[in-house]
């Protein structure tokens, strides 16, 4: 499929930046990823780890022929960045390399809709000339097992920064979820929570579809246990994860909600390809069975029918890295996941 190009005026440059390591090992969406930005970003600059020898990243990449692509080469110290902090780094990395007044920052398993991109140009172009605004929001899709369910379950973070301005004061955080402004960063203590300020946010008026944790179970597998190895400080256990690991047990996905949005034109050909729903389990709920995950447990499930019921789907109590600039309204949510009354007093019924 050709990729479109969405002008942007030619006073404002918008730089998009990722960072990825064994990602086409991991079945990370990469390409689509990629494709989703190159039609509104003048540049887009990729931090590519040290990846095994029998991944192919990179040649991926660079199937792609684009002269907007500027890839350079990194080495991750799981050692010196432990606690997942390295993603922190290589984000940072990343955005050092960019030229641009906003940059885009989207993860090897987050794809932009189409839709969406015109939006997401006026946005930046709006809030250019205002100082007081450091980030762009985005609505967030979190896509479970397949790509017919997506959770709107509390314990999902709802939104989050995607856009930025290119200011040296603001580095990513943590495990890379999203930013904070740091002054006189010392350029390693991406954990440390004191001394760093909330940015200033505005919504952009757009949506990442995030397939995170949408894989054939064993890949699935392999990306949790190299999650975890990156934030347990093990040096070389992210190779030793991927051998003879369990495949993934996304559990009964009949109390997710179903998705009846459309995806991105990119992800056309990847979501016709899935070959692994024989292996999902579609029921509701398994008698007997303990909640494994998060969302499963008593308490967010009891959390996420209030939050519908009596709050219009509004997250409560969340902890957030923004604070959204006074006065802006918010923009009415799209492609909402399918309402489910009576399986929202069930889901609550049987919280209790």
């Amino acid at each position: 499929m050709a990729i479109p190009t969405w002008q942007t005026v030619g006073r404002m440059k918008l730089s998009g930046f990722t960072f990825l390591r064994n990602g086409s090992k991991l079945y990370y969406p990469i390409v689509e990823s990629i494709r989703s930005a190159l039609p509104i970003v003048d540049e887009f600059v990729i931090a590519l780890g040290d990846s095994d020898p029998d991944d192919d990243t990179r040649a991926r990449i660079e199937a792609l022929g684009s002269d907007k692509i500027r890839i350079f080469d990194t080495v991750w110290d799981l050692e010196r960045f432990s606690g997942g902090t390295e993603y922190a780094h290589q984000t940072d990395l990343a955005k050092e390399h960019c030229t641009g007044d906003w940059l885009l920052y989207v993860q090897g398993d987050e794809v932009l809709h189409e839709d969406d991109l015109p939006t997401i140009v006026a946005s930046c172009e709006r809030w250019l000339d205002h100082p007081g605004v450091d980030a762009l929001l985005f609505d967030y899709l979190h896509f479970w097992g397949d790509y017919d369910h997506v959770h709107d379950n509390h314990r999902w973070y709802k939104q989050e920064v995607r856009i930025i301005r290119n200011d040296p004061e603001i580095h990513s955080i943590r495990d890379a979820q999203s930013f904070r402004r740091i002054s006189g960063f010392d350029g390693v203590s991406y954990g440390r929570k004191e001394g760093t300020q909330k940015l200033v946010a505005v919504h952009s008026g757009a949506r990442i579809f995030h397939y995170g944790w949408v894989r054939p179970p064993k890949p699935m597998g392999s990306k949790v246990s190299s999650f975890c190895a990156h934030h347990e400080k093990e040096p070389g256990s992210e190779r030793e994860s991927a051998r003879d690991v369990a495949a993934f047990d996304y559990g009964p996905l009949g109390a997710i909600p179903r998705f009846e949005g459309s995806h991105p034109a990119v992800m056309r050909d990847r979501i016709a390809s899935m070959d692994w729903a024989g292996d999902l389990d579609q029921s509701s709920r398994v008698p007997g069975r303990k909640p494994i995950h998060p969302h499963e447990r008593p308490k967010y499930r009891l959390m996420t029918w209030f939050e519908r019921t009596f709050f219009g789907g509004r997250h409560l109590f969340a902890s957030r890295n923004y604070q959204m600039l006074p006065g802006v309204p918010l923009p009415r949510k799209r492609n909402a996941a399918t309402p489910r009354s009576g399986a929202d007093r069930a889901d609550a019924a049987g919280a209790l």
